[in-house]
């Protein structure tokens, strides 16, 4: 018997990745809930860029205008709460809130995204998503031509390198350690007049979140503007890996090109599967709607047959 709270799929994350799926799902009139905790990655980034009609708008204003409009699809429903277990049905699978409400569904998507976890380095997290950054293609722009640093070792930080010179010429790599760049890799950034520092970082001074200069454990300094990082993160939920979903070698659930993870029935979409970027978490996102709704739209033909 059908109770209010069955749903054809629960899609677990409320921010662009999983409204793009409500979207694409409720114009094909599956009963859905959006579990959301309100709390994206990009929640200190005061603009979003990269994305075309929306670049330069405010984080927080895309998702409501996305909102207002799934929100205009009956059969889309949403819970404000934070999903904190999951387990598998005879007919499905079942989520449990932090609240200790309990929902099930066909089927399951997460759109949850990663969580960054920030150095111990005092006032990192200050600056981080304003001028401490990951990514060039979404903020290089506008910290282009300013003195920058780029917070890394080995590949990543000539990966960075070979990116951001593009922007600016005035570069220093800070390795927070001993260098573990190559040879050759660090015969190219000599070549190109980009200095390496192998000192560890004790402090970043800021104000409001901008950034003023890197102090030292040896207590001397550099003055910087803008600052590359890419500090490590874990998926945002760990509802996928209790339910077996595996993960990939850079700690990314695994999917297939229908976004459906290595369990059957278990979708993931967004910054928890792929490439961070808006764009990129809309478009799993929309795909993963419309492949859910293939499955279901074929079992429901071939049964009523």
């Amino acid at each position: 018997m059908t109770t209010s709270n069955d749903y054809d799929v629960i899609i677990i994350g409320g921010s662009y990745s999983g409204l793009s799926a409500a979207m694409s799902l409720g114009r094909s009139l599956r009963k859905i809930l959006v579990i959301d905790s309100g709390k994206p990655c990009n929640q200190p980034t005061p603009h979003s860029h990269n994305f075309i009609t929306h670049d330069g708008d405010k984080p927080a204003e895309i998702s409501r205008i996305s909102k207002e409009q799934v929100s205009k699809y009956k059969t889309v429903n949403f819970e404000n709460g934070l999903a904190v277990e999951g387990k598998k049905t005879e007919t499905g699978f079942e989520i449990i809130t932090e609240k200790g409400a309990k929902y099930t569904a066909s089927k399951l998507l997460f759109a949850t995204g990663l969580k960054d976890i920030m150095p111990d380095i005092k006032g990192f997290a200050e600056c981080w998503g304003k001028s401490i950054v990951h990514c060039p293609y979404c903020h290089g722009y506008e910290l282009r031509n300013m003195k920058t640093g780029i917070l890394a070792n080995g590949d990543v930080a000539f990966h960075i390198a070979t990116l951001v010179y593009n922007l600016s010429k005035d570069l220093i790599i800070i390795t927070n350690g001993k260098c573990e760049l190559n040879a050759e890799q660090i015969d190219y950034i000599h070549q190109n007049n980009i200095r390496i520092v192998d000192k560890e970082v004790e402090t970043i001074e800021q104000v409001d979140g901008q950034l003023n200069s890197i102090v030292f454990k040896d207590l001397s300094r550099i003055s910087l503007k803008a600052l590359y990082a890419r500090p490590d993160y874990e998926q945002h939920c760990k509802i996928p890996e209790a339910l077996g979903c595996e993960l990939n070698e850079n700690g990314l659930l695994i999917v297939d090109a229908f976004q459906k993870t290595t369990v059957d029935g278990v979708y993931a979409s967004g910054d928890s599967a792929s490439f961070r970027a808006v764009s990129q978490a809309v478009s799993t996102g929309t795909f993963a709607g419309a492949a859910i709704n293939s499955v279901l739209c074929e079992k429901a033909f071939k049964h009523s047959a």
